[in-house]
């Protein structure tokens, strides 16, 4: 991922060494979310394992994911940095509060999305489409596909090498990354709910200053022309109005999008006895 030191030197000359080792050797830096991706894609193996190259994951915990997957029967298993060795003001306490976030909107009780380390059965990342910085928010997406996700705790490692990218600005790019997984996870079927919903609520307090505007006319005789509260009635109304034609077009390109694709809305884990229907 566009490593300045001798990374891509190293994997070349293990890669001679030894035919199973693979690198794929990306043009540029182009960030953590798009490096995975690009390994995702190409692994052909029945697990995906995920690992940082900063030496502070310890690959010995490769085998009890491993384990822990099986014995559970899980799709995912992350690892959990419980005794982490960073430093608590700008890498552990920013992760603590996005960790919080994360799990409170997205429902999925992980206690550390942001660690690496994590073991994937490979059919749980086919329907899931990364971009951005999204790959701290993988357990989420696969947990709204059905997924099953579990979490140990894993061994960490003071930082001896580099400089870490992360910091206290990761808390307000999680937030706002955290607005469109949800919108994605709740709505994307659906948009309408969501722009029809706040539509309807806006012109419901639009009605209330009319209520309150006819109640000043007749109780106290106030002038309904020079009320502020008319100017606030009208501008609620177009807003709640605009919101819902906007929840109608978003339903039109949503609709637009699967139809085009040929993507289904739902995600299926297996089947039984269904050849019979493969012609029909």
């Amino acid at each position: 991922d566009g490593s300045n030191d001798k990374t891509e030197e190293i994997i070349s000359n293990l890669c001679g060494q030894d035919k199973k080792l693979k690198l794929i050797n990306l043009k540029k830096n182009m960030g953590q979310t798009a490096a995975l991706s690009a390994g995702f894609h190409r692994a052909t193996g029945e697990y995906i394992i995920t690992i940082d190259a900063d030496l502070q994951n310890d690959p010995n915990d490769i085998p009890t994911l491993l384990n822990y997957l099986e014995a559970g029967s899980y799709d995912i298993v992350s690892g959990h940095r419980a005794n982490r060795k960073d430093a608590f003001i700008t890498r552990t306490l920013p992760s603590k509060i996005a960790n919080k976030l994360i799990a409170l909107l997205s429902g999925v009780k992980l206690n550390d999305f942001g660690c690496t380390l994590k073991i994937y059965k490979k059919e749980i990342l086919k329907g899931i489409h990364l971009y951005g910085d999204m790959h701290r928010f993988i357990p989420a997406l696969a947990s709204w596909q059905g997924a099953k996700i579990g979490e140990i705790p894993v061994n960490h490692r003071a930082r001896k090498y580099g400089k870490s990218k992360y910091g206290l600005a990761r808390i307000f790019k999680v937030t706002l990354d955290l607005m469109i997984i949800k919108f994605m996870g709740s709505y994307s079927t659906r948009p309408l709910h969501f722009f029809g919903g706040a539509g309807l609520i806006s012109i419901f307090f639009s009605f209330l200053c009319g209520v309150l505007l006819i109640y000043l006319k007749l109780a106290k005789g106030e002038s309904i022309i020079n009320s502020p509260l008319l100017h606030l009635a009208s501008l609620l109304f177009l807003i709640g109005f605009q919101s819902i034609l906007m929840g109608l077009l978003a339903e039109i390109m949503t609709r637009t999008y699967f139809e085009s694709q040929n993507k289904p809305i739902y995600f299926i884990r297996d089947t039984k006895n269904l050849d019979e229907y493969k012609n029909s």
